[in-house]
């Protein structure tokens, strides 16, 4: 396969949408069943979407119609057309985690992002592919087939998101909703030229995410602008009652704050981001950073020391967690089951043959560094490490008001490049990894192209909840180019 997946008007941007439902050159449910449409016919060639709601979609959309006919507000997000990770819930609607563990596993519920959503008028036309339980860097350790990026379709959309970067890229639907545990949004985002943007910890309600690491696990979105993300992000934001870690920070109108000029901000450079990075991506990173200057922000180069260690890091915490999260699935309950002899043997088997080679790494991994005689010498260390990092960034913070760095040291790489190399898999997250162990919000957005044509994302990080700053930086440099 290559060559790129054509774009149709179903991407409509929100504000487009709106104008168009006012002036009534479409119905919102003509514009769902379009990108319905578009989204079955991309699929053929992305495997973006591993289910498809077109009963949900058009029921939201007739309901939205009717509310603009009595002249009623439909909502911030009326006929636009979305899409969503297969590892957040969805009432009635099949969520798989791309796993044959939970193939045929119908939700009671809805996530809160996806109710808040709703409410607001978003049209859900589907559920994206990704990397089984959100572990994996490329969208290639699906159970059901590698997602292509609609970019270069010889090449991944990254993971574990890629199925809803894929979603936004091709043009099926406006913005779409992501999880992010170590890059798992920005990285996608970047390969597929798109903005992804992962929130403080806590900024978004997890309730109805299918955990994969509890104390890492974000929900966020995928919009191929700036202004779009923002306005997603403010609908889903905001304290929930359901989950406990959901923050009371007020949540900001971000549409409004971030079109002051990014001119007096401080921007930080992080030195130990450049070290190794491809000349091409550097390059690319690096007029980037030229262009903020251009637009009156003050560049300084800052240290992050502890970055180096992010990466051991990571992998024993978040696979300890993943342990520790998927021994729930034991065929016993809502799983698939392969019956045998004995109890002991129905789990091996279920647990066997449910999950795939990457899930199984992890919770192998997971138990070890759980096990008795090694809690002490890798996890707790781990969450040590993990103080440090976040520490470099509250260090940071009180002298630059955002910091700018890769999202990836290369673009989106072959489909089957790395599959049978983890380790070198594991490094494309390498620069994306601290945010979330720190829990600061941080965004990809477009920044150029290689010299092959692969999207290159620059990446944002800010201070805790301050994603107000991270959009202005972002606005002014989309803006400017």
């Amino acid at each position: 396969m290559s060559g790129p997946v054509d774009s149709k008007m179903s991407a409509l941007t929100i504000s487009e949408i709106q104008a168009g439902l006012r002036a009534k050159k479409f119905s919102a449910k003509e514009l769902a069943e379009q990108a319905l449409q578009h989204a079955q016919t991309a699929n053929e060639k992305t495997n973006a979407f591993l289910t498809f709601s077109p009963e949900r979609a058009l029921r939201t959309a007739e309901r939205v119609d009717q509310a603009l006919a009595r002249d009623q507000f439909a909502g911030a997000l009326a006929g636009v057309p979305v899409a969503i990770k297969d590892v957040i819930v969805t009432e009635g609607l099949r969520t798989t985690c791309a796993s044959r563990m939970l193939e045929r596993y119908i939700p009671p519920y809805d996530a809160t992002a996806v109710i808040r959503l709703e409410e607001q008028g978003a049209v859900i036309i589907g559920k994206c592919n990704c990397d089984e339980f959100a572990m994996g860097s490329s969208n290639e350790n699906s159970a059901f087939g590698p997602v292509h990026n609609p970019r270069a379709l010889d090449r991944v959309p990254g993971g574990s998101s890629g199925g809803s970067a894929a979603a936004v890229a091709q043009g099926s639907v406006t913005a779409s909703l992501g999880s992010d545990t170590g890059g798992s949004i920005r990285q996608p985002a970047s390969f597929c030229g798109v903005v992804g943007v992962t929130p403080t910890y806590g900024r978004v309600s997890r309730y109805g995410l299918v955990a994969f690491a509890s104390s890492l696990d974000h929900i966020g979105p995928f919009a191929t602008n700036v202004t779009d993300a923002a306005a997603i992000l403010r609908v889903i934001a905001g304290r929930d009652e359901q989950d406990s870690t959901s923050a009371f920070a007020p949540v900001d109108d971000y549409q409004a704050m971030m079109r002051e000029p990014a001119r007096g901000l401080k921007i930080g450079l992080p030195r130990e981001y450049f070290e190794g990075l491809g000349s091409e991506t550097g390059d690319v990173i690096q007029a980037a950073v030229r262009q903020l200057e251009t637009l009156g922000c003050e560049v300084r180069e800052i240290s992050l020391p502890h970055t180096k260690y992010a990466l051991s890091c990571y992998y024993i915490i978040a696979t300890a967690e993943a342990s520790s999260n998927l021994a729930r699935y034991d065929g016993v309950r809502y799983t698939v089951r392969d019956d045998a002899e004995t109890l002991s043997d129905m789990y091996r088997n279920t647990r066997g043959c449910g999950f795939g080679a990457e899930v199984k790494r992890r919770i192998m991994l997971g138990t070890y560094v759980l096990s008795h005689g090694y809690y002490d010498a890798f996890y707790l260390k781990a969450q040590k490490v993990r103080n440090l990092i976040a520490r470099d960034f509250h260090d940071a913070f009180a002298h630059v008001d955002a910091i700018v760095a890769p999202v990836s040291p290369f673009p989106a790489f072959k489909i089957g490049e790395k599959i049978d190399d983890p380790l070198n898999m594991y490094l494309s997250d390498v620069y994306t990894l601290t945010g979330d162990l720190a829990g600061v919000p941080c965004m990809s957005v477009p920044c150029g192209e290689t010299k092959d044509g692969l999207p290159v994302g620059l990446q944002i990080f800010a201070k805790h909840f301050d994603e107000a700053t991270m959009f202005r930086v972002a606005y002014n440099y989309e803006q400017s180019r």
